[in-house]
C-alpha cells in the first residue's frame, strides 16, 4: 500500500498509538481490492469476509424488499469504514447487499488478522469503543430521522451533513435511503434550497 493509502488508514484509527515496529505489522495486515461500478462487493446470504476501509469510490449497502426493490440502509465513501460489519464479525450469512456506486478501491482485513489487532494492542479496544459507538448513534439518529422529520426535512438534513461524493450517485440510491419516491426527491433537488 502507498503512503496515501496508509495515511488515510491512519486517520480512521486515529485513537490508536503504535510504534515504529507495531506500524509496519498493522500496515501488513491490509491489502488493496478494486471495484468497478455496481459490482457486489457482498452479497446477501454470502459471508462477509473483510473489514474494509474507503480509499476511492461510493458504496451502498441495502436489503431488497418483498418486491425486489431496493432499500438503502447507508453509505460508504473515501476515508470511511464499509462491510456487513454484523456478517463480519459473527461470521454468519449477511442479510445485506453491499454494491459499490462508483468504482471503488478499498483496503481490506480480514477477520483473523483484525482480531489479532485487539489481542496485540490495547489501544484498539479504546477505537473499537468509540468506532462502534459512532456506528449505533448514527443509526439511533436515522431512525429519530425517519420518524418524525418530513421528506423536505431529511432531505435538507441529509445534504447538509452529506459529503459531496455522495451528492453525485444515482438519485434513486439518495431517494430510498431518505425513505421517499425518486419523484419526491427530483422535485426536492431542484426546488429546495439547503
Amino acid at each position: 500500500m502507498d503512503e496515501e493509502a496508509y495515511q488515510k488508514l491512519k486517520v480512521l484509527f486515529s485513537d490508536v498509538s503504535l510504534s515504529q515496529k507495531e506500524e509496519e505489522h498493522f500496515r501488513s495486515l491490509w491489502s488493496i481490492k478494486k471495484y468497478n461500478q455496481y459490482d457486489l462487493i457482498t452479497e446477501a446470504g454470502s459471508t462477509e469476509r473483510y473489514f474494509y476501509v474507503v480509499l476511492t469510490g461510493v458504496q451502498a449497502i441495502y436489503v431488497l424488499n418483498e418486491k425486489g426493490e431496493k432499500v438503502v440502509l447507508g453509505f460508504s465513501y473515501s476515508g470511511s469504514p464499509s462491510g456487513a460489519f454484523d456478517s463480519f464479525m459473527l461470521q454468519k450469512p449477511s442479510d445485506t447487499f453491499l454494491e459499490a456506486l462508483k468504482p471503488s478501491e478499498m483496503l481490506a482485513i480480514n477477520l483473523q488478522d483484525y482480531l489479532s489487532l485487539f489481542q496485540k494492542y490495547p489501544d484498539f479496544y479504546i477505537w473499537g469503543n468509540n468506532f462502534f459507538q459512532t456506528i449505533l448513534f448514527g443509526r439511533l439518529s436515522r431512525e429519530v430521522e425517519l420518524l418524525t422529520l418530513s421528506a423536505e426535512q431529511r432531505y435538507k438534513a441529509f445534504m447538509q451533513r452529506c459529503p459531496d461524493e455522495l451528492k453525485v450517485i444515482p438519485q434513486k440510491y439518495l431517494a430510498s435511503y431518505l425513505n421517499m419516491k425518486p419523484e419526491t426527491f427530483s422535485r426536492l433537488r431542484s426546488s429546495v434550497m439547503y
